[in-house]
């Protein structure tokens, strides 16, 4: 991955993930809310006529990957993981930068698609079928897990790694083809993983559309739905999306994996060690600056320990700091976020 730049350094020069050439570009300004608010990147989306040619490369290239044995599969996710951990740091520097998160987070989320891989290549030895008996003499039947073909990965903007890391790499060895985009508003990560992604494969003389990622809004989103040859899509993002997502997959007789919001709430009684609960709930509230579907939005406090417990926890938000998360304090993702 080439040089990341900070604050103060020029813009980035326009990148592209790998994908056949664009013929109608659009430009995406990539900025960040903080006590610094600067251009990061620019950054090429995709178009409909891309979608189309990548989208054509990938199903094109499925042919050749589930005709690979799948320890062999593994053993390319193997090395998918390991250029991965190479990278781990200005990955999660990366992952900071763009997305808010602070910099051990964003390390720690890069660690979350390495251990998937490490993960996967276990299971790709496991892929196991069933004989079974058969009421006529002297036969037998067998049942046999196949490739679905092209699997679509539509991740969101917190996390912009983990995420893409539980599906792809469990679609990759079970012989899958994985076309991915990323969120709108990441899209250097979506560049740097597919291209390190795309390396590992072409080393190996394996077409690098075996992973194909496309960076752009709603429209692709929404190509990736609506495509036949796409027969699963997992998307991970809000309610109201997911839901037009499932139907529109399921308009087609598609398949759909949805990870969607969440309204959690933590439940403190008369009982609980309080200090142990106002920093559970203080990681709950602010990790990935609350950020994240799993995030506390409610407080169910008995009444005896109200005050006690509500005091404490003004406390320890007056440590919580807001600026640079490359300097291990907390950032909102844009504006828009508030």
């Amino acid at each position: 991955m080439g040089e990341l730049r900070e604050e103060g350094a020029p813009v980035p020069r326009r990148a592209r993930p790998r994908a056949a050439e664009p013929r109608i570009l659009r430009l995406r300004r990539l900025g960040r809310l903080g006590p610094r608010r600067h251009v990061i990147a620019e950054v090429v989306e995709a178009s409909a006529r891309e979608y189309e040619e990548g989208m054509r490369a990938c199903f094109d290239a499925a042919k050749t990957w589930m005709a690979i044995p799948a320890p062999k599969r593994g053993e390319i996710v193997r090395q998918i993981g390991d250029a991965l951990r190479a990278k781990l740091h200005h990955l999660g520097r990366l992952v900071s930068l763009e997305m808010g998160k602070i910099l051990p987070e964003g390390i720690g989320e890069v660690q979350e698609i390495i251990d998937m891989c490490d993960y996967a290549v276990g299971l790709s030895r496991q892929l196991n079928g069933s004989i079974i008996p058969s009421e006529r003499p002297n036969h037998m039947m067998m049942e046999v897990w196949n490739p679905l073909g092209v699997v679509g990965v539509i991740t969101a903007f917190n996390f912009p790694c983990a995420v893409l890391g539980w599906n792809a790499c469990i679609a990759l060895v079970c012989g899958n083809c994985v076309v991915w985009k990323g969120a709108p508003t990441t899209p250097l990560i979506t560049i740097a993983m597919t291209k390190i992604v795309a390396s590992v494969l072409e080393r190996n003389n394996l077409p690098g559309s075996i992973f194909t990622a496309f960076c752009g809004g709603a429209e692709i989103g929404q190509a990736i739905s609506l495509d036949t040859r796409i027969p699963l899509v997992s998307f991970t993002g809000s309610t109201k999306v997911g839901l037009m997502v499932q139907q529109q997959v399921n308009a087609r007789f598609g398949k759909c994996l949805l990870e969607l919001s969440g309204n959690n709430a933590i439940i403190v009684m008369d009982d609980a060690d309080i200090q142990l609960a106002v920093r559970s709930v203080l990681f709950a509230a602010v990790g990935t600056a609350g950020q994240r579907c799993t995030t506390c939005r409610r407080l169910l406090l008995h009444e005896s320990i109200y005050r006690t417990f509500l005091d404490q926890l003004v406390e320890v938000y007056k440590q919580v700091r807001i600026g640079d998360p490359l300097e291990n304090v907390r950032s909102i993702m844009e504006a828009s976020c508030l």
